[in-house]
């Protein structure tokens, strides 16, 4: 007896393109598209619009060119894919060239269509081109979303553009469209500096029964944190819990940042300390945000407990968190310390800029300890990195204080020299 094997048709050749580009598997769904000419399956829009789905923005656009060529018309699906996979990889010029071309090519744009090309020109931080895009939404017979207005309130506040950002989030209503957290969202974020107003729109997002989300509360506290106001801060966290709203480490590391603004170590350190309760593990940014505290409120010791509990917590530090503790030391008077832990950063591969030699001779030359001073000066000379005057002048002093006032003079003119030579290199340029 024989078995009859049915014939694939393209149905059966469409979903294992869709399947291949939905598994990310995008050089399979290219071999199915291309191989369905060979056993009579002509691939249609459909097809291709799969396989769009699937690949990189040029790619994506390789296959849109090719579909005139084999007789199938391109729809707005087969746009809109496209132009999604250019605004994932931050191409709008792409985005909105399509966008143009779908007009030229009588494919009437939908709301997905422009809040694509939108969405791109929000990763590129073009929010004229962005509003523009929305203001044309009408005349092109296509109704703007709150994806649009979203798109658009982002695009906005990247440029910190705030007031346009509360113009279009007022806006909505008026066109019959609710905002939702997303809008909400992207108005809080847009008022960064300006706590009074984040709070003002987290309390109207009650209001109007649109529950706030855990970004929410984190663009609101990271408009207090800008401020310094750790306490309001504190207070737009404990509300979170008073709502039942799981904070995130992004909450917890922006209200610990908020009392590093405000010189308040204990209280940086007593957030640090809640958020294993809180089930929140905390990361490199909520470390150096408390070991900063510590370095504004003068606590170098507990900067350091902080430094080793990120070893022991198996929190990789950065160089901010060097940096903060080196100039905890410094502000200390603990030059060995700072010495110490400039010398460790090239033990765990941590690597040191300007900010981060400059704490260390500070901290070494405010104990008379000249020659270490001025060792570490010469070596930011030779890597090229700003000494900044406030370096100079410690090195200065501690040579002067130490009776090595003939070095101090040879310092001076090195510096003179190599500043003159900085102005003659950029004069030829």
């Amino acid at each position: 007896m024989s078995l009859l094997q049915p014939r694939p048709d393209v149905y059966c050749c469409t979903a294992a393109v869709s399947a291949h580009a939905k598994g990310r598997r995008w050089q399979l769904s290219l071999s199915v598209l291309s191989q369905m000419p060979e056993i009579r399956v002509r691939p249609n829009v459909v097809s291709y619009n799969a396989a769009i789905s699937g690949q990189g923005w040029q790619l994506a656009l390789s296959l849109l060119g090719r579909m005139p060529r084999v007789r199938v018309t391109p729809d707005a699906i087969s746009y809109n894919t496209a132009m999604s996979t250019c605004e994932r990889a931050g191409q709008w010029q792409t985005a909105c060239s399509l966008l143009r071309e779908m007009v030229d090519k009588e494919v009437a744009p939908d709301a997905i269509s422009y809040s694509a090309a939108i969405s791109a020109c929000e990763k590129a931080s073009m929010w004229q081109v962005a509003l523009s895009l929305l203001r044309q939404m009408p005349q092109g017979s296509a109704m703007p979303n709150r994806i649009s207005y979203g798109a658009a309130m982002s695009a906005c506040e990247k440029g910190g553009m705030w007031q346009l950002v509360l113009s279009l989030l007022s806006e909505m209503p008026k066109v019959n469209l609710m905002p939702d957290a997303i809008n909400y969202n992207a108005a809080i974020s847009a008022s960064s500096g300006q706590s009074e107003l984040a709070l003002a729109l987290l309390a109207q997002m009650s209001e109007a029964r649109v529950p706030p989300t855990a970004v929410s509360y984190n663009a609101a506290i990271s408009a207090c944190e800008k401020r310094g106001e750790w306490q309001i801060a504190l207070g737009v966290l404990d509300q979170m819990a008073a709502v039942k709203a799981i904070p995130d480490v992004i909450g917890f590391s922006a209200a610990i940042s908020a009392c590093e603004s405000g010189c308040q170590p204990q209280a940086a350190v007593s957030i640090l300390s809640a958020m294993p309760a809180a089930r929140v593990i905390p990361n490199v940014v909520s470390f150096s945000a408390a070991i900063s505290a510590c370095e504004k409120g003068g606590e170098w010791k507990l900067s350091l407990c902080l430094l080793a509990r990120m070893f022991s917590e198996r929190v990789v530090p950065n160089r901010i968190s060097y940096d903060a503790a080196i100039s905890s030391c410094e502000k200390g008077r603990r030059w060995q310390l700072s010495l110490e832990l400039f010398n460790d950063m090239i033990k765990v591969h941590v690597p040191r800029n300007s900010v981060t030699h400059r704490a260390t001779v500070i901290a070494c030359c405010q104990q008379r300890q000249w020659v270490l001073g001025l060792s570490l000066f010469e070596a930011m000379s030779l890597a090229n990195l700003d000494t900044g005057a406030q370096a100079c002048g410690a090195l200065i002093a501690a040579c002067d204080g130490a009776g090595a006032w003939l070095r101090a003079m040879t310092f001076l003119r090195d510096i003179e020299a190599s500043a003159s030579e900085k102005v003659a290199a950029l004069w030829l340029q």
